[in-house]
């Protein structure tokens, strides 16, 4: 299948321009200019705000126009990432397509389906004559994936509508009605540095895992890239004496790391005993994600030495006690909803800056006390170690809505539209949903979208048969709402 083949083609036409444009988390505005100047082109009334969000509006069609309207909803922001050899530049360079079957691929890098597809669907249906719906005010959001700044900042009361359509799913035939809030954590770490004493420097570093979703792929038992080079780091440290360079592992709280490094100098007469431990970790690895991530490497190369500095014995090991007890993955499930995770937290990103090293953490919960507790307990371990605390960016969980006209209708619609029932469920991810509900005055919502695999990692994909299905099912709930 090739591009222009593509159906339905307003939409995926939509998606392949945005798919143009930079759009990197705090980086939206060359995204949001263009949105304001599309709408200003179809003659739409349009606002942009401070923080980069565009609003448009649209009366409603022929015979509908003073009807209650619908906020239809998406964000403009994507998460970056790209393979190890990838010379992508995100800040100019379009992301490139890859057709497979069924399948709308990037080349080496995240796709931005999450969530340029729906941006691409709310603005076909804001371009089309022909669509029944009542009038509609469309919100774009910057900023969803790094803090959800967006939605926190914009104002309610530029909306007159009390029900919200969000594309922010990632499953066709299932509509969110509830999900998870959460938090990220900081530990940050000084750096004290003194003179090499060891002549050798080698890269000891983890890659080739799958990554993923800090939520939605969380309980898939991936491998956390930054958890097994602190693994591999203390057994070194367990049987010989080492230098530690340089450290860092992952790229963004969200995303479940692929690759993490550090830096040692060692003494040459150890280097044999090291490679056989290397070979020795390395399978235990493998043998330990044969089936969730069976591609886990452990190498140990040498380079060439540039000169910098080694952190103390006391900073090393610090750093090592805290990957070794920092908890990661899965910490409950849902005693409400059956094989839903209630509570996790990823260790997603270290960062070897100027003058501290800096340790990440995703926590999301449904139970508002978990996340403190969490929190609580990445406090307790810096203050321990001799780090420092910083809790960012929370955001509520969103709670089932016993009654919902708009749920009634979008149920009343799929049975229509694909002779099935719509599965409801609550998903453990932060969607702007939490916020919205938080800060407007009784809105209405549900949360739909197509098949999305591996999102927030290079192997994202998009369905090209389920973005056709899940917009005709938006909008049949248009018609009927």
């Amino acid at each position: 299948m090739i591009f222009k083949d593509l159906e339905p083609k307003n939409v995926f036409q939509n998606f392949k321009e945005i798919s143009n444009i930079p759009r990197c988390s705090l980086e939206e505005k060359q995204i949001s200019d263009y949105l304001v100047q599309w709408a200003n082109e179809r003659n739409l009334e349009v606002i942009q705000d401070e923080w980069w969000n565009v609003i448009i509006k649209k009366s409603g069609s022929p015979g509908r126009e003073d009807e209650e309207p619908v906020i239809l909803q998406g964000h403009m922001d994507m998460v970056c990432e790209k393979r190890p050899e990838s010379d992508h530049d995100f800040s100019k360079d379009p992301i490139l397509w890859d057709i497979k079957e069924d399948w709308i691929y990037a080349k080496d890098t995240t796709l931005g389906a999450d969530n340029g597809i729906a941006v691409a669907m709310i603005m076909a249906v804001l371009e089309s004559e022909d669509i029944s719906h009542p009038p509609l005010e469309a919100l774009i959001t910057s900023d969803e994936e790094s803090g959800m700044t967006g939605a926190l900042k914009v104002n309610p009361k530029l909306f007159k509508s009390k029900r919200l359509i969000n594309l922010d799913s990632e499953e066709e035939g299932v509509a969110c009605v509830a999900c998870a809030g959460g938090e990220n954590d900081y530990v940050l770490f000084k750096k004290d540095i003194i003179k090499r004493r060891y002549p050798k420097t080698y890269e000891l570093k983890i890659s080739g895992l799958k990554g993923g979703h800090s939520g939605m792929d969380i309980h898939k038992g991936l491998g956390n890239a930054n958890k097994l080079l602190g693994r591999a780091l203390y057994r070194f440290s367990k049987e010989f004496s080492f230098e530690l360079l340089h450290i860092e592992g992952g790229a963004k709280p969200n995303a479940i790391p692929r690759d993490a490094t550090a830096y040692i100098g060692v003494k040459e007469e150890d280097i044999k005993e090291m490679q056989r431990l290397v070979v020795i970790l390395g399978g235990e690895f493998t043998k330990e994600f044969a089936f969730s991530d069976p591609r886990v490497k452990l190498s140990f190369e040498e380079m060439v030495d540039d000169g910098r500095l080694a952190f103390t014995d006391e900073s090393r090991d610090a750093f090592i006690s805290y990957l070794m007890l920092v908890p990661n993955g899965v910490q409950s499930y849902s005693q409400k909803m059956n094989g839903l995770v209630e509570t996790s937290t990823n260790i997603g990103v270290i960062e070897d800056n100027k003058d501290e090293v800096v340790f990440t953490s995703a926590l999301r919960s449904s139970v508002e006390s978990h996340i403190e507790y969490m929190s609580n307990i990445h406090e307790v371990l810096a203050r321990s170690l001799g780090g420092r605390f910083e809790g960012k960016g929370r955001y509520p969980s969103w709670e089932f809505r016993h009654k919902s006209p708009l749920r009634d209708v979008a149920v009343k619609s799929y049975k229509e539209y694909a002779n099935e029932e719509l599965q409801l469920e609550s998903i453990h991810a932060g969607l702007e949903c939490a916020l919205f509900d938080q800060r407007f005055q009784d809105l209405d919502m549900i949360s739909i979208g197509p098949n999305i695999k591996g999102a927030h990692s290079p192997d994202e994909r998009l369905s090209i048969s389920s973005t056709k299905k899940v917009y005709e099912f938006f909008i049949k709930i248009l018609e009927n709402i």
